[in-house]
C-alpha cells in the first residue's frame, strides 16, 4: 500500500498553556510574514475551539506585542516582526504537490528549500526564481518558503499529446516536470488533430488561472509512431531540426581546393603513414593516427586532429551555428551535427585518400611509452586507410591484414600509457552501453551491449594523451595565468562517496574512503570485481553518479578521474565547440599572442557545459523511449532484476536481462503499507516489517509502459 496520511489533529484544537498559545501563534504569524491577523482571525485560523484558549488570546498577542515579537497596527490586526530571508534559486519540480528551490548561494543555504504548488505563483521546473525562506521550518524539519517573483522562465515551449473535446482543447506535456496541462483555444489548434503530438507555446497564464494557456506551434503527427516520438524529443529539448538555409549556402561557398601558400605553412606528413579507426557507421572521422619508427630506435606517433577553425571563421554564420549548438547530438537513430554535412562529412572529415588540413601533437616515444620529445602545430595528412574498429581489432587478433605491425605496435604502447597512468590514481570507469537493433520503421528488434575491446582503449589512450598534452603546454608557458579552455572534474563528494560505498557493501564489495589517495585504487578495484555480474550497471552508473560533473571553465584545475593535473578537449572539433576554441586559443599563443580577456571565454565554456547537459538528456531520452518500447512489445514474463533507486513514491529496478529501468509504485504494493527509510534507501513495511533495500536481488513484471512519460510500470513476482 503507498503513502497515507497520519495528519492528527493539532494541539490547537485541544485545550493550550499560555507558553503553548505563545509559541502557535508566533510560528503561525512568523511562516505568514507581510500578512496582517485580528484576533477574531487568529481564533479562525488556529482553529482555537475550547474557550479558556480563546479567552488567554487577547492577553498572549499583547505579551508578544511588548516583548517585540509581534507588531499591532491602528485596526487592532497583528504581524510578525521576524525578518524573513529573500533569496533567488531555480525551481526543481518534483512532483505535482510541491517543488524545490535549488538555491543560488548554496554557502548561506546548503540546503534545497521546500516550496509547496499553491506558493510557487505559477513557477516551472528550472525558472529562476526569488523567494522568501519562512523563518521556522516545517513539521519535517525543512526550511520552506514561498515565491515572490518569477525573474525568468527556463521554458515556454512543450511537447505533449493533444487532447480535444468539442468546447476546448488542453495539451498534456510529456516533460515528467511539467505538472499542469496546457489550455488551448480552438482558433490556435493549427489544424492539430485529437492525441497528435504538438509543440505548443504558453502565451499567457494568470495569477488566479489553474492551468496556462497557450497555441500550437507544430503539429508532429500521431503519438507513438517513430519518427514522431524522435521528433518530439528534439523539440522537448529545443534540438534544430534543420540548418538555416544561410549557414548551408556559406557552408557550400567554401573552397575544397587547399592553397599552396597554405601547405607551406605546415608541416607536411603526406608521406608518413596514417589512418583513422571509427565506428563503422560513422560519416565524420574527427582524428587519425601517424606511425613512424625513427632512426634512433624510437617511434613517432602522430595525434592529427581536423582543423575545422582553418573552415569555420570567427563571426560567420557558421560560428554563430556551431556556438548555439555547440554539440553533436547522438540519439538512438539519428546525428543531429554541430556543422553541417558539408564540413562534417567532406571538408573537415579526415577520409582516406584525400589530403587533409590538421592540428597535430607528434610524439618521439621510446619503448617504454615514454614521451622523449613532443611538438604540436598545424599540419597536413593523407590517410592510407580508414579502418572500423573491428576489422582493426582483427587485424591485431590475427597478426594478419593491413597495417597489422603498425596497429600491434601501437596498442602494445597505448597499453603501457594506460598502466601508468591507472597507477598515478586514474579510475577506470567502464561502462555498460546498450544499443537497439531497430527495423526500417525504427521498432526496437533486439539490444546489444556493445563491447569495448583493445582498440578502442587504444585510441582513447593517444586521444587522452593528446588533450593533457596540449593543456600542459599552455599551463606550463605561464604557470596558468594564460586564458585556457580546461576540462576539469572536481573531487567528488564526500556524503555521496559514503553513499555508494554503503550501497557496494550490500553486494560484499568493500570501498576504501579513509585516505584520499586510496580512493581511486578502491574504486578500480571495485570496477575489475564487478565486470560482468549482473550488478555492474547499477554500480557503475551509481559510481559515475556520485562523482563531480566534469565542465569546461577557464580555471586552470585538474580532472580528478584522470587524475591528470591538466586537461582539455582537442581531438573532437568536428562535434564539439570547445575543441574549435581551444584549436583557436592555441595557434593565438603558438603565434605568440598575449592572452585574452578571459571572461569572454568563460561565458563560452558555462554555455558549451549547458549545451553538453541538453545533449546528454536528450540523448538518455531516446534510450529510454526505445527502451519502453521494447519492454512494450518483450514478451509476458518474470523478470530478474536490481533494485536500482528507493523514493517515497516507488522503488526503482533495472532489469538485468534488458538494462532497462522501471519502477514499482508503493501505492500498487497492496500487501503493507510500506513507508520510506530515506537515510537508508529503504522501505518498510509497517506491519510485516519487510524491507526493500538498495541492491536487493528481485523478480518483476512489466505491468504497464507509457511512451508519452517514458515510463515502465512494473510489480513484484514473488519475492519472498
Amino acid at each position: 500500500m503507498g503513502r497515507k496520511s497520519n495528519k492528527q489533529s493539532p494541539k490547537s484544537k485541544k485545550g493550550m498553556d499560555s507558553a503553548q498559545l505563545a509559541k502557535t501563534v508566533l510560528n503561525f504569524l512568523d511562516r505568514n510574514f507581510g500578512e496582517e491577523f485580528s484576533s477574531k482571525q487568529l481564533i479562525k485560523k488556529l482553529e482555537l475551539r475550547d474557550a479558556k484558549t480563546k479567552a488567554m488570546l487577547d492577553s498572549t498577542l499583547h505579551k508578544l506585542v511588548e516583548s517585540g515579537s509581534l507588531s499591532k497596527n491602528p485596526r487592532n490586526a497583528y504581524s510578525s516582526t521576524k525578518e524573513p530571508d529573500f533569496i533567488t534559486g531555480t525551481v526543481d519540480y518534483v512532483n505535482p504537490r510541491f517543488a524545490f528551490i535549488i538555491p543560488d548561494d548554496r554557502e548561506q543555504f546548503p540546503k534545497d528549500i521546500q516550496v509547496k504548488d499553491s506558493d510557487l505563483k505559477n513557477a516551472l521546473d528550472g525558472d529562476k526564481v526569488r523567494i522568501m525562506i519562512n523563518p521556522n521550518p516545517n513539521r519535517s524539519g525543512r526550511l520552506d518558503g514561498k515565491v515572490l517573483e518569477i525573474i525568468s522562465r527556463n521554458r515556454d515551449e512543450f511537447v505533449g499529446r493533444i487532447e480535444i473535446s468539442p468546447r476546448f482543447a488542453f495539451v498534456v506535456a510529456d516533460f515528467k516536470k511539467m505538472h499542469h496541462d496546457i489550455f488551448i483555444k480552438k482558433g490556435d489548434l493549427m489544424d492539430a488533430q485529437h492525441n497528435q503530438k504538438v509543440v505548443v507555446k504558453i502565451t499567457e497564464w494568470r495569477d488566479d488561472d489553474k492551468n496556462p494557456t497557450g497555441k500550437v506551434l507544430r503539429v508532429l503527427g500521431e503519438a507513438g509512431d517513430h519518427e514522431v516520438e524522435i521528433h518530439s524529443i528534439m523539440a522537448e529539448f529545443g534540438l534544430p531540426f534543420e540548418y538555416p538555409e544561410e549557414v548551408e549556402r556559406e557552408a557550400e561557398e567554401i573552397r575544397e581546393e587547399v592553397p599552396q601558400e597554405e601547405i607551406a605553412k605546415r608541416k607536411d606528413f603526406r608521406d608518413v603513414t596514417t589512418f583513422t579507426i571509427d565506428p563503422a557507421d560513422a560519416k565524420d572521422f574527427d582524428d587519425a593516427i601517424s606511425y613512424r619508427k625513427l632512426e634512433n630506435g624510437n617511434l613517432e606517433v602522430g595525434v592529427h586532429i581536423a582543423d575545422v577553425t582553418h573552415y569555420v571563421k570567427p563571426n560567420t554564420l557558421l560560428e554563430k551555428e556551431a556556438y548555439d549548438r555547440a554539440t553533436s547530438v547522438y540519439l538512438v537513430d539519428r546525428t543531429i551535427p554541430m556543422l553541417p554535412e558539408r564540413l562534417s562529412n567532406g571538408l573537415c572529415s579526415l577520409r582516406p585518400e584525400e589530403e587533409k588540413l590538421t592540428f597535430s601533437c607528434v610524439f618521439e616515444m621510446n619503448e617504454n611509452a615514454e614521451v622523449v620529445k613532443q611538438w604540436i602545430g598545424r599540419t597536413i595528412i593523407y590517410s592510407d586507410r580508414r579502418f572500423a574498429y573491428e576489422e582493426a581489432q582483427e587485424n591485431i587478433d590475427n597478426q594478419s591484414g593491413d597495417y597489422f605491425q603498425e596497429l600491434t605496435h601501437l596498442n602494445d604502447l597505448a597499453k603501457k600509457i594506460r598502466k601508468t597512468r591507472f597507477q598515478k590514481g586514474a579510475i577506470n570507469f567502464e561502462t555498460v552501453e546498450v544499443k537497439f537493433k531497430l527495423d526500417e520503421k525504427g521498432t526496437p528488434l533486439g539490444l546489444m551491449v556493445k563491447e569495448r575491446k583493445d582498440i578502442h582503449k587504444m585510441i582513447e589512450e593517444f586521444m587522452l594523451l593528446a588533450n593533457r598534452t596540449v593543456a600542459e603546454f599552455i599551463y606550463n608557458k605561464n604557470k596558468g595565468k594564460d586564458t585556457f579552455v580546461y576540462r576539469t572534474h572536481d573531487y567528488p563528494d564526500s556524503e555521496r562517496l559514503i553513499t555508494f560505498s554503503n550501497f557496494a557493501k550490500r553486494f560484499g564489495h568493500e570501498v576504501d574512503l579513509e585516505k584520499q589517495g586510496n580512493i581511486s585504487y578502491s574504486l578500480n578495484k571495485l570496477m575489475d570485481e564487478i565486470q560482468g555480474k549482473p550488478e555492474q550497471n547499477v554500480l557503475e552508473q551509481l559510481a559515475i553518479r556520485s562523482m563531480a560533473k566534469a565542465k569546461y571553465t577557464t580555471e586552470p584545475k585538474g580532472h580528478f578521474g584522470l587524475a591528470f593535473k591538466h586537461y582539455t578537449h582537442f581531438t573532437s572539433p568536428i562535434r564539439r565547440y570547445p575543441d574549435m576554441m581551444v584549436h583557436r586559443l592555441l595557434q593565438h599563443y603558438l603565434d605568440g599572442s598575449k592572452s585574452p580577456d578571459a571572461e569572454t571565454w568563460e561565458d563560452k565554456c558555462v554555455h558549451s557545459s549547458d549545451r553538453e547537459k541538453r545533449a546528454s538528456d536528450a540523448e538518455r531520452a531516446s534510450i529510454k523511449y526505445k527502451q519502453v518500447e521494447y519492454m512494450a512489445l518483450a514478451e509476458e514474463k518474470v523478470y530478474e532484476g536490481i533494485v536500482s533507486g528507493v523514493t517515497e513514491w516507488g522503488i526503482f529496478v533495472e532489469i538485468t536481462e534488458t538494462k532497462c529501468e522501471g519502477m514499482v509504485r508503493l501505492q500498487t504494493m497492496d500487501d503493507d503499507y510500506y513507508e520510506f527509510d530515506e537515510k537508508n534507501m529503504r522501505v518498510i513495511g509497517a506491519k510485516n516489517k519487510k524491507m526493500i533495500t538498495l541492491g536487493d536481488k528481485v523478480h518483476v513484471q512489466v505491468v504497464a509502459t507509457d511512451i508519452d512519460r517514458r515510463t515502465i510500470d512494473l510489480e513484484f513476482a514473488d519475492n519472498d
